[in-house]
């Protein structure tokens, strides 16, 4: 089936959707899209509105995920879109529409309010680490897997993978990607066993809306959780801080861990730090390849564009002592994303 065929037949099918779920009468408008084969479509009729999440199964999508973790977020009192109808065999989903105030809109129009906002999104995770993992989730009990070692030793491997050919013309030697492997491994070894919280793993400016009506950590609205792991507290906080797509100063980078700090008195603050910068290094290493794969084989150029951001939180994290075998080795083989290199990757190879 050629892909504008797939687009109409998955029109027709969340069409029949819409119209099953007592929507018939509803004007749809697409929403900006994602890093994913998902899309979002606003639903409006007179007196209500919504959001479509189209997931094509064919192309690997699974919502149960979604509604599994939504499940939990809302049990716990926290902002996840309500989930109004359902038909994950077709990968279809009508959630409630939390608008459009993401907080990376919300600050270029009001930068003033950074710190406030910022400050809310570190007291929801300071409050959600309060909470007992779930084993499982949703009215469904899908389990909640671990984010562990083997997991974040592959996302890691995504840096060789994709970044590494793309940017030297060749692919990475067997030797050199084992060579990596075991410094990721080793690297990560402090955080790998860790499963205190419910990770949402893309927990940033793009996925979190600013809902000032609410009350409390309701206030936070919350998207893109369907990644869902359990793992380190860390992990989302430095997710939130060194922010792949907006500017995060430093300064604010180092105030919000403090914040964060200053409210789990039951954390060791060194022991949290290092773990901060091995979870950010881990991230960045896999955000970097990620970008290179959305160009190389999915054709998306704009990603390449965020990846000197990313290189900059990378290097950053990897000044902290403990990561200095993993620095010394991404210095001396990983090209670093120079105008030259992003251009030659950019037009297939050529400078």
């Amino acid at each position: 089936m050629s892909e504008l065929s797939e687009r109409q037949s998955r029109n027709t099918m969340a069409r029949a959707f819409l119209d099953a779920s007592g929507w018939s009468t509803a004007a749809v408008s697409p929403l900006a899209g994602d890093a994913s084969n998902r899309r979002y479509l606003r639903v409006r009729d007179p007196a209500r509105h919504a959001v479509l999440m189209d997931a094509p199964p064919e192309r690997g999508e699974d919502v149960r995920p979604f509604v599994a973790v939504t499940e939990w977020l809302l049990d716990q009192g926290f902002s996840a879109p309500r989930i109004f109808a359902a038909d994950p065999e077709r990968g279809l989903l009508l959630i409630e529409d939390l608008g459009d105030d993401l907080y990376a809109r919300h600050l270029e129009r009001h930068p003033g309010d950074e710190r406030g906002l910022y400050s809310a999104a570190v007291d929801l995770l300071v409050a959600a680490s309060a909470m007992p993992v779930p084993e499982v989730l949703g009215s469904e009990r899908l389990p909640l897997k671990p984010y562990d070692a083997s997991v974040l030793e592959r996302e890691a491997a995504l840096l060789t993978e994709w970044w590494v050919p793309a940017a030297t013309g060749e692919p990475t030697s067997t030797d050199l990607d084992a060579e990596y492997r075991d410094l990721v491994a080793r690297a990560c070894a402090p955080v790998a066993s860790e499963r205190s919280v419910l990770v949402q793993r893309d927990y940033h400016a793009e996925n979190l809306l600013w809902l000032p009506d609410r009350e409390g950590h309701a206030k936070v609205g919350l998207l893109d959780y369907q990644d869902a792991l359990a793992g380190h507290p860390a992990y989302d906080l430095v997710s939130l801080l060194e922010d792949a797509r907006r500017d995060t100063s430093r300064a604010l980078q180092e105030a919000m861990l403090d914040r964060y700090l200053a409210a789990r008195p039951d954390l060791d603050v060194t022991a949290f730090r290092r773990d901060y910068a091995v979870l950010g290094a881990q991230r960045n290493l896999k955000i970097v390849g990620i970008f290179a794969r959305l160009w190389v084989r999915d054709g998306k150029p704009n990603y390449l564009d965020l990846i000197p951001r990313v290189w900059a939180h990378l290097m950053h994290d990897l000044s902290h002592p403990d990561l200095v075998a993993l620095r010394t080795w991404v210095r001396r083989h990983v090209p670093a994303p120079e105008d030259e290199v992003l251009n030659r990757i950019r037009h297939g190879g050529e400078a």
